[in-house]
Parts: structure tokens; sequence; C-alpha cells
């Protein structure tokens, strides 16, 4: 199979099998999490690169807030979210990145006031899909430290339900009627969005450690029914270190604020939605832990969000437990780096062709052992 024949092969599975980001929850969506999963903190592949990464995410809370204070008043008993999340990224050249970025609700799942059938909402499924071109404008390596700084510009595309009902039956007339689910259970917000993406980096080779920061920005759009959830911003502050060639650790700080959802009036003229549009929006604070072993092409990684602030519109129900579990498989389409150096006797990177050394060592980026060319 050819070269172009393989990309657009993977292009197109992902396509069809694969959905992405439903952005920050918000109408009482059981917390936020990172609007681009296990991905929003990223620069760009090294040229002919292509990366599959996919995790899941599990989302548990039952805490509502008023303010920033925790509240006994409930809307109702808990909310649930699985998801897995998918990103396929292939290095065009050293400055340029593409993927595309989706996922899968296995379930949504808002839990009635006292376990009440009637007012208990759950869906899954496919959410969205996300387009997310990254482009490096700075990117030195001098074998002592590493600096980049990649600018991203993405676009979302909705292609799961927005407006799912469920089925009812009134208990003295037998008749059936339908009732519009919260927007915490939907799978889509059923606009298009653009998300602006900051990406800062610097690392110390032989210290093996490396400290990064990132900025997020959602504009979220309307949806058809006259919906607009409020626009996401984050700044995240990293900070990892590398040890036994394999292992590594990091933590990080990172601030979200979403504002509140808006309606368009004419919607109440002939629908009141199943939710109040006033209890969204909210300032929080997390910090994230996170662990990860590196092995060849694969990289393991598991996190945790822990909440230390939040601050939210109206009483609504606030994060708790977020947890994540993913792996990485990074390879390259065209490796060619062995035969342009058959002969030269230096050493190369297998994961990393642009690290070439004349003497032995281990690669600054992988931390595998250099291969001698023959």
């Amino acid at each position: 199979m050819s070269f172009g024949r393989y990309i657009l092969s993977l292009l197109l599975f992902s396509f069809f099998a694969f959905n992405s980001i439903n952005s920050s929850a918000q109408c009482c969506a059981g917390g936020s999490g990172c609007p681009i999963a296990g991905g929003s903190s990223q620069g760009v592949l090294d040229e002919n690169q292509i990366e599959l990464n996919t995790n899941i995410q599990l989302i548990n809370t039952n805490n509502f807030y008023t303010g920033s204070k925790r509240d006994t008043a409930k809307y109702f008993d808990s909310y649930t979210s699985h998801y897995e999340y998918f990103r396929l990224a292939y290095g065009v050249s050293k400055n340029l990145t593409m993927s595309i970025e989706s996922g899968y609700y296995f379930q949504k799942k808002e839990v009635g006031l006292r376990q009440n059938p009637a007012t208990t909402y759950q869906s899954g499924g496919v959410g969205d899909l996300i387009f997310f071109p990254r482009y490096d404008i700075l990117n030195k390596y001098n074998g002592k430290t590493k600096k980049e700084i990649t600018l991203g510009l993405g676009f979302k595309i909705p292609l799961g339900s927005y407006n799912d009902s469920s089925k009812n039956i009134e208990p003295f007339s037998g008749a059936t009627y339908y009732v519009t689910k919260p927007q915490s259970v939907q799978l889509s917000s059923g606009a298009q969005d653009i998300i602006f993406h900051l990406f800062l980096f610097h690392g110390w080779v032989k210290q093996n450690f490396k400290v990064f920061a990132n900025a997020l920005y959602i504009k979220k759009g309307w949806n058809p029914i006259g919906e607009k959830l409020g626009n996401y911003g984050s700044v995240s502050l990293f900070a990892t270190k590398s040890f036994l060639d394999h292992y590594g650790v990091t933590l990080q700080m990172r601030y979200e604020q979403v504002a509140k959802m808006q309606l368009n009036h004419d919607i109440l003229l002939y629908h009141y939605p199943n939710y109040d549009p006033e209890a969204t929006g909210y300032r929080k604070v997390f910090i994230t832990p996170m662990v990860n072993y590196s092995r060849g092409k694969f990289s393991f990684y598991a996190m945790t969000d822990i909440p230390v602030y939040q601050y939210v519109i109206k009483t609504q129900i606030g994060s708790q437990h977020l947890t994540t579990f993913g792996v990485s498989f990074r390879f390259y389409a065209r490796e060619d780096v062995a035969k342009k150096l058959k002969g030269t006797g230096k050493y190369y990177c297998p994961m990393h062709p642009k690290v070439i050394s004349d003497k032995p060592g281990s690669c600054p980026d992988c931390k595998m052992d250099l291969i001698q060319a023959k």
C-alpha cells in the first residue's frame, strides 16, 4: 500500500469509527475536565511521525455548590460519565501537525432526586469531531535545552445528538409523551466551535526536567434550537521529571472559566428547556498529578483532577472525581534515517530521527539508547 493510501485509510477509519470532544461540562454536567481530553498540552510531532492516542475518562460527582460553598440543596442525586477519547495526528512537516480528535460516550447519566426514574436521564454514543492543526513558531534544540512555542487553531463539528428526548407514559390515561433530556446528558452541544491553543515548552536534557504551559480558548457557537454554551478558557502550568529511563511524573495546575449559557428568547415561546440555563458557568482551579511509563513506541499514563477551588453561578453540581487512563503509540510513516546515515557510523534515535549524534548516548526526548548506523 502506498504512503498516501495508508494515511487516507487511517483518516477514513478515524472519521467513521471515532468521535470527538464535548468541550467542557455545563448545565449540571458534573465537573469540567479537559476539553481536549488527555491532549490539551501538546506541541507538534516530528515530520512523518504518526500518533495514535486513546484514553478513558471517568467522571462521578454528587456535590452541589452555591457560589464557592458546598450546598445540601440538590436538583438530582448524581452525575456520571464514561468517555473514551481518540486522537490521530500526523507530522506534515517539522513545524506542522494535523490531527483528528474524537470520542465515544459509553454512558452519560443523571440520576433523579431520590433515584426517581421519571427524572433519571442517560445516553451514550458518538459526540463530536475536531480538526486540530498545530504549528511551531519556535523549536530550538542545542543538545542541552529544548524550547518550543506552538499555536493551534481547531474546529469542532457536531455529530452527536443535542436534542434527544425520553419517552414517558402518563399513568392515568396511558398516553405517551416525550421530555427533552437535560444538556448534561446530550452527546453534543449541537454547535460548531472554534478552538484557539497556545503551548510553551522548555526542557533541560541532562536533568530530565521539563516545564511547560498551555492556554486554551473555545469560542462556542449557537446550535439550531437556539442554545449557546458559554465560551471556555483555561491556563495550565506543568512540571515533569523523568527517571530510570522509562518513568515520569507530572504535576499540573489549571485554572478554568466558563461563561453562562445563553438561550435565544424565541425558544421560550414554544418550549422551556428541561434544565435551568441560569445554573451554568463557573470558575475552577485544579491540581492534577500524572504518572507515565514509556517503552519503545508506547506511552501509558494515568491522571486525576483534584479540585482545590470552584465557584459556580447559581446552585449547580460541581467537580468531584475525574480520573483518566490512557495510552499513546507513536511511529514513523517513513523511516529512512538509517539509509541516510549508512556508513557514517553516527548514532540516531529510531523514535526521533532528527536526534543524531557522533557518539553513543540516549535520546533527549524518549530516553531510548541511540542506534549506530552501519
